[in-house]
C-alpha cells in the first residue's frame, strides 16, 4: 500500500444515509501484508444495529411492491458500477485483506456474475397451480419475500459473499442489515457506495461496520431480523443457530470445513498438480473449502508427495500485485499464531515437513505435511492457512471411509480415470460439494453451494435463496 494514500474513515450506510457511529468511536484496519494502518471504520454500537433494522424494517413494504424490471435495473446497474470501479475494488482487495492480484482478480469477476445471475432471479420467484377437491376452486401458491434479511460476512471473501447474499435477497425483494467482517469494512462499504449510486431507495441496503463479538448479538436476536445468514466459524455459527432457534428465525449457516481429496492411483498428475494446488494454496489457504487433507493411493504416494512438494516450493511469495503470486499474508496474529501452532504442534509429535513449514514476515510458505497422526492439532481441526496433509491409502475403499471420517463436511474432491469410483465417490462422501477430477475450490453463482454437520446447514445460490428467503402462500378463489 502507498503510504502517502490518505487514511480514510469510513461511516455507516443506514437509512440511504451516511453517519457515524452511535458514540462516535471508530477503530483501525490493518493492511495484514505489514500491519500498517489501512483505515478507520465506524465502531458500531447496538443502537446503530437496531438503527439500521428499523431503517429496513421501514423499506421493506414499499420494496417489496417492485416489479422485476426495477430490481432488474438496480442489480445490473450495480455491475456495471463494479466494472467502472474495478481497480478501486481489486486494490481493496489487495490492501485491505491481502489478496494476491490473482485473488483479488478470481473474486472480481464472481462478484460480476453473482450480480448478473440475481438480476436473472427477479422474474422466477414463483408460485404453482395446486389442483383442489373441491368443484370449481381455483387454488394456487404465491411466493413472498420474507422481510428483513440480516447478512454477516466474512473477510476472506467479502466481494463474493456481499455480492451474492445482498443481491439475492434484494432480487427476491427482501430487505438487508449487513454486518460485515470488522477486517473487511471498506469493501462492504464500497459495494454501499455502489449500491447508493446505483439508486437503490433508501433503507433497502443498510450497513453498519464493528466488532462482531461486540454487536453481532443484537443483529442475530432481534425480532425484527425475519432470515439470517452467516459465513464464519463453527464454534460462531453454532451460538447464531442457537439464538436463531430460540427465535424461530429461520437462517442459512455456511461454515469451517476439513475438506478432502482422494487421489487415486490412475488419476492424470500432471492435470492433478495444479489442481491441487489450488484447493489449498489459493489466498494462503484462507478460505473453508481449501483442502487440508489428500488421501493417496500407495502406488503413486511417494511421487504424488515428490511432485506437490515441488509445486508447493514454487509457489510465488513476491508483491501481491504481481500476477505469479499465489501466497498471501495471514489475516491477523491470532490467525498467524494458529497456523505456527498448527505446524509446531505436528512437528513435535512427528511429522515430516516435506514442504514449506515456516513464516516469512506474515507469510506462511506453501506448507505440506506428511506422517499426520490423530493426537496431532492440524490433524482434524481447520487450520485456515497453506497447510495441508497427504496420507497415504491402500484403496479407494480406505479413501472414502477416512474423507468421511471427521464432523466437517463442505467440499471435496477425487481424482480418478475410473467413472464408476468418482461417481461413488460423489453419490457416498459426506459433504455438501464434491467435485470429479477438479479442485475443492470452486463456486458458481446458480449452484447450491454450502455444507453438512459443523459445516453448517442451508444452501445458498440462486435458487436456493429464492427458496431460503421467500415464503409460499396458498390462495384459493371459488368460481
Amino acid at each position: 500500500m502507498d503510504m502517502k494514500t490518505e487514511i480514510k474513515t469510513l461511516q455507516h450506510f443506514i437509512g440511504g444515509a451516511w453517519v457515524d457511529a452511535d458514540g462516535g468511536e471508530t477503530f483501525e484496519v490493518y493492511n495484514p501484508l505489514d500491519d500498517s494502518l489501512y483505515c478507520h471504520a465506524a465502531k458500531g454500537t447496538g443502537d446503530d444495529i437496531r438503527k439500521g433494522i428499523a431503517a429496513a424494517r421501514t423499506a421493506f413494504p414499499g420494496f417489496k411492491e417492485t416489479t422485476p424490471t426495477e430490481r432488474e435495473r438496480w442489480l445490473l446497474r450495480v455491475a456495471e458500477l463494479m466494472e467502472e470501479r474495478q481497480s478501486e475494488i481489486v486494490d481493496c482487495l489487495i490492501d485491505e485483506i491481502g489478496s494476491t492480484f490473482a485473488k483479488a482478480m478470481f473474486e472480481f469477476n464472481k462478484g460480476l456474475m453473482m450480480m448478473r445471475a440475481a438480476a436473472g432471479m427477479c422474474r422466477n420467484v414463483r408460485g404453482e397451480t395446486i389442483p383442489s377437491d373441491v368443484p370449481g376452486k381455483f387454488s394456487m401458491s404465491i411466493r413472498e419475500p420474507l422481510g428483513v434479511v440480516a447478512i454477516i460476512t466474512p473477510f476472506n471473501v467479502p466481494l463474493i459473499k456481499t455480492t451474492r447474499l445482498v443481491a439475492n435477497a434484494l432480487a427476491v425483494g427482501c430487505t438487508v442489515v449487513h454486518l460485515p467482517s470488522e477486517m473487511a469494512p471498506r469493501l462492504t462499504v464500497l459495494f454501499a457506495e455502489l449500491m447508493a449510486e446505483a439508486g437503490v431507495p433508501a433503507g433497502v441496503y443498510n450497513v453498519v461496520t464493528g466488532n462482531g463479538v461486540e454487536i453481532g448479538d443484537d443483529l442475530t436476536s432481534s425480532k425484527d431480523i425475519d432470515f439470517l445468514t452467516f459465513t464464519g466459524s463453527s464454534v460462531v455459527g453454532q451460538h447464531i443457530a442457537e439464538i436463531c432457534a430460540k427465535n424461530k428465525t429461520p437462517c442459512t449457516l455456511e461454515l469451517g470445513g476439513k475438506s478432502p481429496t482422494i487421489v487415486l492411483a490412475d488419476a492424470d498428475l500432471d492435470k492433478a498438480m495444479p489442481l491441487c494446488a489450488r484447493s489449498i494454496f489459493m489466498f494462503g489457504g484462507q478460505l473453508c473449502i481449501g483442502s487440508s487433507r489428500f488421501y493417496v493411493e500407495r502406488p503413486i504416494y511417494d511421487e504424488f508427495v515428490k511432485r506437490f512438494a515441488m509445486v508447493a516450493s514454487k509457489m510465488g511469495m513476491g508483491d501481491l500485485r504481481d500476477p505469479n503470486t499465489v501466497i498471501a499474508p495471514i489475516i491477523s496474529e491470532r490467525q498467524r499464531n494458529r497456523v505456527k501452532d498448527h505446524i509446531a504442534n505436528a512437528v513435535a509429535n512427528g511429522a515430516t515437513v516435506v514442504a514449506g513449514g515456516k513464516f516469512e514476515g506474515n507469510r506462511c510458505q506453501a506448507t505440506i505435511l506428511t506422517g499426520v497422526t490423530e493426537e496431532m492439532t492440524v490433524c482434524r481441526t481447520e487450520t485456515f492457512g497453506p497447510v495441508t496433509s497427504i496420507y497415504p491409502i491402500d484403496n479407494y475403499e480406505e479413501g472414502l471411509e477416512k474423507a468421511n471420517d471427521t464432523v466437517f463436511g463442505l467440499s471435496s474432491a477425487i481424482f480418478t480415470n475410473d467413472i464408476n469410483k468418482a461417481f461413488h465417490f460423489a453419490k457416498n462422501v459426506d459433504a455438501g460439494m464434491c467435485h470429479i477430477n477438479g479442485p475443492t475450490v470452486h463456486d458458481e453463482a446458480h449452484v447450491p453451494f454450502g455444507g453438512n454437520g459443523e459445516s453448517g446447514m442451508g444452501r445458498e445460490g440462486t435458487d436456493a435463496d429464492i427458496e431460503a428467503m421467500t415464503q409460499l402462500k396458498w390462495v384459493t378463489v371459488q368460481l
